[in-house]
């Protein structure tokens, strides 16, 4: 029986071992994208969000987060709610800034988004006056490059996620996993050393989703991208995952660490997925199970008395 540890590997053979091996051999990761995210603490203050519960002070949402994402790894973050898996994205992002703790990105510190990470959301984010491939050609023509020159890249990425002729398409006219393949897409043409996926494929329906999973797979293959990816769904940690970071949560720190040595492409109903999904979710639900108990133990502790009887006076005698 297996059983996680702090760093369980998992190792098996699949049917599915075919082009990614042999593509990595061809062409070995190259040595950039090492992502380090060392001691990281972050509160929020507020009233009921931004990770705040109570609204009577601060909320650590995360608490001495270490990380490193070694270069062309695929590593998943995964924990119930209130973890803080999102806040932690966006702070390697560069749009939020820890309390604590450093970001490195091949050694130099992150203070800020720039060029070398591009970020895919939940919501794809397109403009809906733009075609596929002109939102796609965005980032590109803002960065100053030469015309035929966006041409060759989007017309590159435009084929790597099997949207060639939906080129000219515009927002409306795709469907919802067309518009995250071009939210990839536009992505990946900026060649960042490190892609950050913040549940891209959520609101998709199963059989898309799926299908996806298999692209960004083919993606990862063909590219050597280093990639943290956020999800809540435990399947899709595991088929797509180098690693698994398990948070908890309130506050989130790493609870345990997962290691996949399973091929890539992977086969979905394999028994060693299977055998790992569940062990996954047995860890999460272990992780929700302790913070409703401590919560459930909070609530019916006694409160302290708002009033209380003045030594001189006798005010509040008898209350």
């Amino acid at each position: 029986m297996t059983t996680i540890s702090k760093a369980t590997p998992i190792h098996g053979h699949s049917t599915a071992d075919l082009a990614c091996a042999a593509d990595a051999s061809a062409h070995p990761p190259a040595p950039r994208g090492r992502l380090v995210l060392q001691g990281i603490t972050r509160s929020f203050n507020g009233g009921g969000s931004n990770g705040h519960r109570n609204g009577t002070g601060p909320d650590r949402v995360l608490d001495g987060i270490d990380l490193v994402c070694e270069p062309g790894q695929f590593v998943v973050v995964v924990g119930p709610s209130g973890s803080g898996k999102s806040t932690l994205l966006n702070i390697a992002a560069g749009m939020i800034k820890p309390d604590s703790g450093t970001v490195l990105l091949d050694g130099k510190p992150v203070d800020g988004p720039g060029p070398d990470r591009a970020m895919v959301f939940q919501d794809h984010g397109l403009f809906p006056w733009l075609t596929a491939a002109q939102n796609i050609e965005f980032g590109l023509k803002m960065a100053g490059l030469p015309r035929a020159q966006r041409r060759d890249r989007v017309a590159q990425a435009l084929q790597r996620v099997h949207l060639l002729n939906s080129a000219k398409k515009l927002v409306h006219e795709l469907s919802g996993g067309m518009k995250q393949r071009v939210a990839i897409a536009r992505a990946l043409v900026m060649d960042p050393a490190v892609l950050l996926m913040d549940e891209p494929f959520a609101s998709l329906d199963a059989q898309t989703r799926t299908l996806l999973h298999a692209q960004l797979q083919e993606l990862w293959c063909q590219t050597h991208k280093t990639i943290l990816f956020v999800t809540h769904s435990v399947g899709e940690a595991v088929r797509l995952a180098d690693r698994i970071i398990v948070l908890s949560s309130h506050p989130g720190r790493v609870r345990r660490e997962v290691k996949v040595q399973l091929p890539h492409p992977r086969d979905f109903d394999s028994p060693q997925i299977t055998q790992l999904v569940q062990l996954v979710r047995r860890e999460i639900e272990d992780e929700v199970n302790r913070v409703n108990a401590q919560q459930a133990a909070d609530f019916w502790k006694p409160a302290k008395p708002r009033l209380v009887p003045g030594e001189a006076s006798g005010y509040g005698d008898g209350i």
